[in-house]
């Protein structure tokens, strides 16, 4: 059995992926910002300075940032299901370990140990997620977009409620117990995933790795939506470091600077999805990555506020200014997915897993380049320009999303007078689907097969054919 693709509602099979892979991304989320709260100072306690606890945090996106596309390339050859169970695996194990380096008393024993250790945790990570964002484009094939947000708000809930966990657990049972209970959570969720994932069509090794990342490169738009996801993960990375201490003047205890920290994640938990049904609707992508980016210039004009602005610095400032950089970080992630997936199978790329598993690798890569630099560049010009002259950074990198994506869609508007919303397509009577597009060798089968659509119509329409109470517009 497969799990079939349909254009109605979700079918059995389609739920129990999602809540999978869910599952996954929640879990992962949690392990990743698990150790914020007392990491530190356990590592102080060792003799580690905070130069080399924040290169342990940052190393993790790093290492993510040069795996993601390797583990994409080769994600049809070694199969999604194989490379999400093992990815988990091995980030589970990797948790506990982690929760072991309170017993290793030396300080470069700890810091090397730590080292190790978060680097092949990001490896693990990362090959879960690459997976999990590839099924989820396999199995969805008709709503990617809002699959893909509801996936997100999974991870923003675990990564929001990860350091409270783990905060919780710390004060029962010590630095040990939160890590032991987190990797022990992500082992049954492989050993559900192992049991309960429908087949998804395909064996390792069956579908060969056809799909080169410099090939996609070749496609513009896949340029420029990358560059928005680093810039967005820049934005996002750029408040992890110095939100904080821009907020010690106004004196909060430390459950309301928790609160602010929360913001800007929970309207992006609550704005991905509907970003995404827009997505799925056919709104142009681009448009909405413009509003975005507009979004982000604004939430830093106000909680800066920006240098030269005769704006107040009040607490209320620097909440709707984090309300609207959630809504502005949901513009810009989610469309992007779905536009490399359209713009890369509408440049004729294979509609398989081969596609979805680099376009997976390739979003996971840049995103964790930004949440890399971010706080890495934060930090420094925290410590040497002040907060308000530092968010000059990703002011102008959000200034420069703008006006490309502006360009493009104008010089798009102009090389395309035709018109771009996307037609119906007609169902072939004999059940076969037209491979328009898709470029799909001979002697390899759809990964899920099914009576399809000719589903890629241009680099504006939707993935997969439209839902059945969708009509063209005239």
């Amino acid at each position: 059995m497969t799990v079939k693709r349909t254009t109605g509602r979700f079918t059995r099979d389609q739920w129990v992926v999602l809540s999978v892979i869910g599952s996954v991304h929640f879990g992962c989320a949690i392990c990743i910002s698990l150790q914020a709260p007392f990491y530190p100072a356990e590592a102080e306690r060792k003799g580690v300075s905070a130069s080399e606890y924040g290169l342990v945090f940052g190393i993790f996106e790093l290492v993510s940032f040069l795996s993601s596309p390797i583990l994409g390339k080769y994600l049809s050859y070694i199969g999604p299901k194989f490379m999400l169970n093992s990815g988990i695996f091995i980030a589970s194990t990797c948790s506990i370990l982690f929760g072991l380096l309170d017993l290793v008393p030396k300080h470069v024993d700890f810091i090397a140990l730590s080292f190790t250790i978060r680097i092949v945790e990001a490896l693990g990570a990362s090959a879960a997620t690459t997976a999990a964002f590839a099924i989820t484009a396999s199995v969805f094939p008709d709503s990617v977009a809002t699959t893909f947000a509801a996936l997100e708000v999974f991870y923003g809930l675990g990564y929001i409620v990860g350091p409270m966990i783990g905060g919780i657990l710390f004060s029962l049972g010590g630095y040990i117990l939160p890590f032991v209970v987190m990797g022990t959570f992500l082992m049954l969720v492989a050993i559900f995933i192992y049991f309960t994932l429908p087949p998804l069509g395909n064996e390792p090794g069956q579908l060969r790795p056809e799909v080169k990342l410099l090939a996609m490169f070749k496609i513009p738009d896949v340029v420029l939506d990358s560059f928005c996801i680093a810039a967005t993960a820049i934005s996002l990375g750029f408040y992890s470091a110095t939100l904080e201490p821009h907020l010690r003047k106004f004196q909060l205890t430390p459950l309301m600077t928790g609160v602010m920290f929360v913001i800007s994640g929970t309207l992006y938990a609550v704005s991905a999805p509907l970003v995404g049904r827009l997505c799925d609707l056919n709104v142009y992508t681009k448009k909405v990555m413009v509003a975005g980016s507009a979004c982000i210039v604004t939430s830093y004009v106000l909680v800066g506020p920006l240098p030269g602005l005769p704006l107040p610095n009040t607490l209320s400032m620097c909440v709707l200014g984090l309300v609207v950089h959630g809504i502005g970080t949901a513009c810009i992630l989610v469309p992007c997915f779905i536009d490399v997936i359209r713009s890369s199978v509408a440049k004729g790329f294979p509609d398989d897993m081969t596609t979805y598993g680099m376009v997976s690798g390739l979003w996971t890569s840049f995103f964790s380049l930004g949440a890399f630099v971010g706080p890495s560049v934060g930090g420094v010009l925290y410590d040497t320009v002040g907060f308000r002259s530092g968010t000059l950074f990703p002011v102008t990198t959000h200034i420069l999303v703008f006006v490309s994506t502006v360009c493009f869609v104008l010089v798009e508007k102009r090389s395309r007078p035709v018109a771009l919303l996307p037609q119906a397509n007609p169902v072939d009577p004999e059940g076969d689907c037209t491979q328009r597009g898709r470029n799909l060798p001979q002697d390899i089968p759809p990964l899920l097969p099914s009576k399809c659509h000719d589903s890629i119509t241009t680099g504006y329409g939707s993935f997969g054919s439209p839902a059945p109470f969708l009509t063209p517009f005239s």
